[in-house]
């Protein structure tokens, strides 16, 4: 069972968002915990802020839990460039 995700707390993507050129491994920050609903198939949800290297939003995007998971100490951060939307 996957912990409770904070307010705040930064968080990895576990799959890609192509329509957001985002990827697997990004970082984003969870803005707003989204609640269960039918719409969601019953699961719960973030909105999560997405910047770049050096700290501007570039997307604000709403994902299912599953989606994401917490950073660990044994994981490091890199650069990449932004890919384009599709």
């Amino acid at each position: 069972m996957q912990r409770k995700i904070k307010l705040y707390q930064r968080v990895t993507l576990t799959c890609d968002l192509p329509e957001h050129g985002l990827h697997k491994g990004d970082v984003a920050v969870v803005v707003e915990c989204l609640p269960a609903t039918p719409a969601t198939g019953g699961e719960e949800g973030y909105a999560l802020e997405i910047f770049n290297a050096v700290g501007e939003t570039i997307a604000v995007v709403m994902v299912p839990a599953s989606a994401v998971k917490p950073l660990t100490e044994d994981e490091i951060l890199q650069a990449r460039p932004l890919s384009p939307a599709r």
